[in-house]
């Protein structure tokens, strides 16, 4: 009898599976964030009174459900989407003065002092990207490999069809007087 070892999955693993799990396209992606920023922001404004330590905070798990939830073909275009929405949800908090001047000086003033928070978010992005992008390198590379092993044995007769020809049964009158032609054989033509 064989004995089967049963791996134990930790509970957090567990956790993380009962997640959703979407597929984005990268517009699909950046919208989410944009969408999702924006509206954090509003809610920030109405319950903190505009703290920008609170919107970072919140601006680090959006980037990373972007990148998470980015499908694998457009996994570049989460860190680079994470920014946009950081500056379209800053809109609401950045508190510039009356006018269009104003509002634009207040939104530039926002992006400059809390340049931490967006490149903590774009990093966050990247790295889960990045990590993204090589298991699925790995998994193809595996994959790959093991179509390669499945048809190596199909290859085998194949390499070896030029010993068949050297095997094959000579004809009744080739084999000429006293067997001398047994060791000698001539080419045959196509």
């Amino acid at each position: 009898m064989y004995r089967v070892r049963v791996r134990s999955v930790p509970p957090v693993v567990l956790a993380l599976r009962r997640f959703p799990n979407p597929r984005l396209t990268g517009i699909g992606a950046g919208l989410f964030a944009a969408l999702t920023m924006f509206v954090l922001a509003c809610v920030d404004r109405l319950l903190f009174d505009g703290s920008e330590f609170v919107y970072g905070l919140l601006f680090l798990p959006v980037s990373a459900l972007t990148a998470l939830w980015v499908r694998p073909a457009d996994l570049a275009t989460a860190p680079i989407s994470v920014p946009i929405a950081f500056a379209v949800g800053v809109f609401p908090i950045s508190g510039g003065s009356e006018g269009f001047g104003g509002q634009t000086m207040g939104l530039v003033t926002a992006l400059a002092v809390h340049a931490g928070w967006l490149y903590g978010g774009t990093l966050v992005a990247g790295l889960i990207a990045t990590v993204r992008k090589v298991r699925q390198m790995r998994a193809r590379r595996r994959y790959v490999l093991a179509q390669g092993r499945g048809t190596a044995p199909e290859r085998a007769p194949r390499a070896s069809a030029a010993g068949a020809v050297a095997a094959k049964p000579v004809r009744a009158g080739a084999a000429g007087a006293g067997g001398a032609g047994a060791g000698a054989r001539r080419p045959q033509r196509p």
